[in-house]
C-alpha cells in the first residue's frame, strides 16, 4: 500500500529552519504499531496521523520510540498541509486528540497559522537534583506539568550555555524538561530536552509553550508574547493567553513531498 507523506518545518520561514514534522492524511487509522515504525523509520521528532471523521480531523502524534499526549509543532504542520492539499477553502480546522482533547487551528492572511490548545497546569516543586546535575546549573525554580518538568533560570544567556548529559536526563521521569528565562530580544525563551523520546533536543517545541506561557503571562503581566527557542535550527513563536487556553502562532514551510510503501 503506498501512502502520501509530507515534511513540514514548522515554527520558521524558511526551510532548514524550524522543527520538521511528517505529516500522514490517512483514510481510516493504521495500527499503532504500523505508525510507531513510520515514525521510527522517518526518524524526525514526529510524525503526526490524522484521519478526518465529518468536519473533524482526529489526530495522533509518534517520536520514534512513543506516542505522546501533544505535540505543537507537528500539529501545526498538519494544518498547513490540510489547509493547502486538502481544505482549500477553510480558515478553521478543527482536530480531536483523545489525550488532548479538541485542538483548533487558524489561517490568516499573511500565512500565520494559530493553535489553540488547553493550558498546562503548573505545580511548584523543590528542585530536583538528578535534574540539576544532569543539567550542570540549579535553576531558581522548578515546576511540573502534566507531562515535562519546567526549570526556570535568570538569563537567556544561561539558557544558552547549557550542556546537558543527556545520559543522565533520559533517566528522568517524564516526557522532557524544559528551561526558560526572560529573553533579549522577546519575552522569553527556552530549549526543551527529550532523551527518553528519542529526542535528545527538540529543536522547536510547540507543547512545551502551553507550560511555559501561563507562568510568563503572570510575569510578565502580560497575555501576548514573543518567544525563541534557542535549539541549532531555531524557532519563533507568538503566545497569546486566553483564560485556560493558549494561543501559539507560527508560519511553516513545505520541505518534502511524496510516498511510502508500507
Amino acid at each position: 500500500m503506498r501512502q502520501k507523506i509530507y515534511q513540514i518545518d514548522a515554527f520558521t520561514t524558511q526551510t532548514f529552519g524550524g522543527n520538521p514534522a511528517a505529516v500522514c492524511i490517512l483514510d481510516s487509522w493504521l495500527s499503532p504499531e504500523l505508525m510507531q515504525k513510520i515514525a521510527q523509520e522517518n526518524h524526525l521528532a514526529e510524525t503526526a496521523f490524522a484521519v478526518k471523521r465529518e468536519d473533524i480531523y482526529e489526530i495522533r502524534w509518534f517520536t520514534p520510540e512513543v506516542e505522546v499526549d501533544l505535540c505543537g509543532h507537528a500539529t501545526l504542520a498538519t494544518a498547513y498541509v490540510i489547509f493547502h492539499f486538502y481544505e482549500l477553502e477553510k480558515n478553521t480546522i478543527q482536530f480531536y486528540s483523545s489525550r488532548s482533547g479538541d485542538l483548533f487551528v487558524n489561517k490568516a492572511d499573511n500565512n500565520w497559522l494559530t493553535m489553540d490548545f488547553p493550558a498546562d497546569t503548573l505545580v511548584a516543586i523543590k528542585n530536583i537534583d538528578e535534574i540539576d546535575h544532569a543539567l550542570g546549573k540549579s535553576p531558581i525554580k522548578t515546576f511540573k506539568g502534566k507531562t515535562d518538568y519546567m526549570l526556570v533560570y535568570n538569563s537567556q544567556k544561561e539558557i544558552e550555555e547549557l550542556a546537558p548529559n543527556f545520559f543522565l536526563l533520559d533517566q528522568v521521569d517524564a516526557r522532557g524538561v524544559i528551561v526558560t528565562a526572560p529573553g533579549t530580544e522577546v519575552d522569553f525563551v527556552s530549549r526543551f530536552f527529550a532523551p527518553s523520546c528519542g529526542i535528545p533536543e527538540d529543536p522547536v517545541t510547540g507543547s512545551a509553550h502551553t507550560s511555559m506561557s501561563p507562568y510568563w503571562s503572570k510575569e510578565l503581566d502580560k497575555t501576548k508574547m514573543t518567544a525563541k527557542q534557542l535549539s541549532k535550527r531555531g524557532g519563533d513563536l507568538v503566545c497569546e493567553m486566553l483564560d485556560n487556553r493558549v494561543k501559539i502562532s507560527g508560519k511553516a514551510v513545505p520541505y518534502l513531498f511524496g510516498e511510502i510503501e508500507i
